[in-house]
């Protein structure tokens, strides 16, 4: 089942405070970016995430998830919890370690 535009443009506005947070539709899917690189995957309207400590570290229990079929294993962020500051803190949280210089 592909992710509907509304659950995108909720998810958007939810973090609309993070800086800059784009989606790219891919496949009836998205990829979420910040500041140009990859940060996670909406599929099948669940939100997935990059599986950095920062984030995790962030949730009272995380889950792992696969986004599709033969996929690395992402942080599984239920929706229960887009409404709660836990998200914008979960994608800045792993926005700054995506954006670190490697070396």
């Amino acid at each position: 089942m592909a992710t509907s535009q509304s659950t995108m443009d909720f998810l958007l506005d939810q973090l609309s405070g993070c800086g800059p947070v784009t989606a790219r539709k891919m496949f009836g899917e998205y990829c979420l970016y910040f500041a140009g690189k990859p940060i996670g995957l909406l599929c099948d309207n669940q939100l997935f995430l990059k599986p950095t400590t920062a984030a995790r570290a962030l949730m009272h229990e995380p889950l792992d998830g696969i986004p599709y079929p033969k996929a690395r294993p992402h942080l599984l962020v239920s929706a229960d919890l887009w409404d709660d500051l836990l998200v914008p803190t979960l994608i800045g949280a792993t926005c700054r370690v995506c954006s670190e210089p490697v070396g």
